[in-house]
């Protein structure tokens, strides 16, 4: 599930030393350790339980001063479709628009892999992800890979929207 925190504006970063309006780059890293996810996800009220060091393969992370991820989103991968979750930045690093870099990489990744649409699932951030061309649609309409995620089964409730973009049609590369 998504954050409402996780609902950052692109461009209000990079006013030090770039453009006005577009954010600063960011060294986006694979794989951040399983506690610093924890600590992160569970301080922002988002859940944790079901995360195993096999779902971290495909999380991305960005570290604050400190070391320990300030910026972390996931995917689930299953063949053509995805679900992006734990989407999260820490409080004291929101409107630098490390949410937005993060989820662009997850999108990015996800093409690579083949993935054709990404869900995700969200109690404050819809219109967050509505700016960045998702749609909500009806959770029947989820795929039975993303319907047998914990997340979507049991950890998010049955009101979160469960939201939609498409990446590549089927006979795209």
């Amino acid at each position: 599930m998504l954050s409402p925190g996780a609902a950052l504006k692109t461009g209000e970063a990079g006013r030090e030393g770039g453009v006005i309006g577009m954010p600063e780059p960011h060294f986006i890293r694979e794989r951040p350790p399983r506690s610093g996810v924890v600590a992160l996800l569970e301080s922002e009220g988002l859940p944790a339980s079901d995360l195993t060091e096999l779902h971290l393969e495909h999380f991305f992370f960005l570290t604050g001063a400190d070391g320990a991820p300030s910026a972390i989103v996931g995917l689930e991968l299953f063949g053509p479709d995805a679900l992006l979750r734990s989407l999260v930045v820490r409080s004291a690093a929101r409107t630098q628009g490390l949410g937005s870099a993060l989820v662009l990489h997850a999108e990015g990744y996800a093409k690579s892999r083949k993935v054709h649409a990404l869900y995700l699932l969200t109690n404050a951030a819809e219109g967050y992800f509505e700016r960045r061309g998702y749609r909500r649609v009806d959770r029947a309409q989820a795929p039975a890979s993303i319907q047998s995620t914990r997340e979507f089964a049991s950890l998010c409730p049955g009101s979160s929207a469960l939201m939609f973009k498409r990446l590549q049609s089927p006979g795209e590369r």
